[in-house]
């Protein structure tokens, strides 16, 4: 099969379709790595907001292949046209459709993006914003993943205070969290982030924390796209604490790990690579390390496509391949962010969909490529 496809010199030269569509099924045997896939929301173009249906049914389709959600992240591009009160309800709504059971494996991003910066005066104003999420998830029966908080950079100034804020906020969680460390080139008002913009201390003080709060955490998912940073901090968590990598750069080596230890999975590119990721993992439970990284090495190159900088753009890729696939009818997104990225980018997330396996009906992908490409006139 083949399509036309603009070059960047501009020319346009036929493209011949290589990738076998990858089929994947619900696992035999669970992974022996916790693996979260931070879901992507859909909009609906007609009536503006989210489209409840197709959102939802995104997320049966990623707990069938085995996936935890990581819910209302910045994948649902939180902080960036969902706000707290939908945030909440598509909290409340992927709990009760995932039923009893399911619904443990759904965890939920609590933040402070409700309060204003200009509001965030002091750090009891930080807290009680991150209380207010952290009682409106748990009342919903939901679990927490305690996301960085904008507020929090504006009014903390020492790293005491990080802890101070994380400490009392960790307090009144019914379940362990998860804690989610974002690196700047995610969100550049995360800048500084723990009173500071070097590494070593960032890491001390969130280590402080971590061992203070130990009953409280489950793991931490830093999200900085430096694998040499992560396994330093891996090695140096209490043995109670999971890593969770957040390196979308970097995945598969991280989750194989090394002889001191591996990373689970907190990772929006899941959410493009579901087949992908649930054969390698099903694959790495079976102690089968040459196909996991045979089936995940094609999808590397793709997801650092995907979340090239700026990177906070990364979820317009995530949609258009969730648009390709026939997984939703259209290519528009919430805030229209569906025009941060070029037409070079998507030619480019075609073609590596197609060599990693990831177009699951290939002549639909070509359809629709077909259509995207009128739309730009080509």
């Amino acid at each position: 099969m083949k399509i036309l496809l603009p070059a960047t010199d501009q020319r346009v030269t036929p493209y011949k379709l290589i990738g076998e569509p990858l089929s994947a099924r619900r696992p035999s045997k669970p992974f022996n790595r916790v693996a979260f896939a931070a879901a992507h929301v859909v909009a609906d173009p007609m009536k503006g907001g989210i489209d409840w249906k197709g959102t939802i049914a995104y997320r049966r389709y990623l707990l069938n292949l085995g996936f935890g959600i990581a819910e209302a992240m910045d994948t649902s591009q939180r902080g960036m046209g969902l706000n707290w009160p939908d945030a909440l309800e598509l909290i409340g709504r992927s709990i009760d459709d995932a039923g009893k059971e399911k619904s443990k494996l759904i965890y939920s991003g609590c933040g402070t993006d409700h309060l204003e910066l200009s509001d965030a005066h002091s750090l009891d104003d930080v807290t009680r914003a991150y209380l207010m999420q952290l009682h409106a998830i748990q009342k919903l029966g939901g679990r927490i993943i305690l996301m960085a908080s904008r507020a929090l950079v504006r009014a903390a100034k020492t790293p005491e205070d990080y802890i101070k804020v994380y400490s009392a906020v960790l307090r009144e969680a019914d379940h362990p969290v998860v804690l989610h460390w974002l690196g700047p080139m995610f969100d550049p008002a995360l800048k500084g982030y723990w009173a500071t913009d070097g590494f070593s201390p960032a890491m001390e003080t969130c280590l402080a924390m971590i061992n203070q709060n130990i009953a409280k955490i489950d793991g931490i998912k830093i999200s900085l796209l430096d694998a040499e940073k992560e396994i330093e901090m891996r090695r140096r968590l209490p043995a109670s604490i999971k890593m969770y990598t957040g390196d979308d750069f970097n995945y598969a080596e991280l989750i194989a790990g090394d002889t001191h230890g591996y990373s689970h999975a907190l990772l929006g590119i899941f959410d493009a690579i579901a087949p992908a990721a649930a054969i390698a993992l099903s694959a790495l439970a079976k102690n089968d390390l040459e196909k996991f990284h045979m089936v995940l090495a094609p999808t590397v190159p793709l997801s650092r496509l995907i979340f090239s900088a700026p990177t906070q753009f990364y979820k317009t890729g995530i949609v258009f391949l969730a648009w390709l696939n026939g997984h939703q009818d259209h290519f528009i997104m919430i805030n229209g962010a569906q025009s941060a990225r070029s037409l070079p980018h998507f030619v480019g997330i075609f073609k590596l969909a197609d060599a990693a396996g990831l177009l699951r009906k290939p002549d639909l992908a070509v359809q629709r490529m077909k259509q995207l490409l009128a739309i730009y006139g080509v």
